[in-house]
């Protein structure tokens, strides 16, 4: 049970190679293009969603800020479409991979920090030692606000692997009880099949919700380094 529980989430390989690198690069396939002057429906409502989303988080950025647009959609709509091809039967989901979300986090969070550094030495240092701390407190906080720093990119990853793999998780085991039931009993396959549809619903909202809340954080962290 244990095996087929956790199949979907070992990193599949075609003849012994790993093929994770060509799941990645498979969502940006997805997404359309226009080659006309006059776009079609899709796309118009694909333009309008990203300027959206890119206009709210831009929002409290300054002009340093805002450079970084094109690095935060992109990451959202890579998320996004990751996760929501994940809910397909028999496929793989690489943001279920800690090792693939601290890829993204660490990166992200270091070329902040960095930045941050670089252009506001002194608001960055500031950050550790909040003002009117009392004299005998200074080490602790200044030691504890060093560790909050540093496991920034290790909450991002883990709270995205966690929530996308507790819901497919949940999918699997309820998917497998409609499965077991329906030679059983007929009225309760059919509400426990109802309750798999509600769980598909909410796990669509949660791939698009966290893809938004893991790109969320990287911009808020930005904002506090420029």
């Amino acid at each position: 049970m244990n095996e087929n529980l956790f199949a979907s989430f070992i990193a599949p390989t075609i003849l012994g190679l790993p093929a994770a690198v060509l799941i990645i690069l498979f969502p940006p396939l997805l997404i359309p293009t226009s080659k006309y002057l006059i776009n079609n429906r899709l796309i118009t409502t694909q333009q309008w969603l990203i300027k959206l989303t890119s206009k709210q988080m831009m929002a409290m950025h300054n002009t340093k800020g805002r450079t970084w647009s094109l690095m935060l959609v992109s990451l959202i709509i890579f998320i996004a479409t990751t996760n929501l091809l994940g809910l397909l039967p028999h496929s793989f989901t690489p943001t279920t991979q800690l090792s693939m979300n601290l890829a993204m986090a660490i990166p992200l969070w270091a070329g902040v920090v960095i930045m941050g550094f670089r252009s506001k030495v002194k608001n960055a240092l500031a950050h550790f030692l909040p003002q009117g701390t009392p004299t005998p407190l200074i080490p602790m906080l200044v030691i504890i606000e060093t560790i909050s720093l540093l496991i920034q990119p290790m909450a991002l990853a883990v709270r995205l692997t966690a929530n996308i793999t507790a819901g497919h998780l949940l999918m699997h085991l309820i998917g497998s009880a409609t499965l077991a039931m329906s030679t059983i009993n007929l009225p309760s396959t059919l509400i426990i099949f109802t309750i798999l549809i509600l769980l598909t619903i909410l796990e669509i909202a949660v791939a698009l919700i966290q893809a938004y809340v893991f790109t969320l954080l990287v911009s808020l962290y930005l904002h506090d380094n420029t």
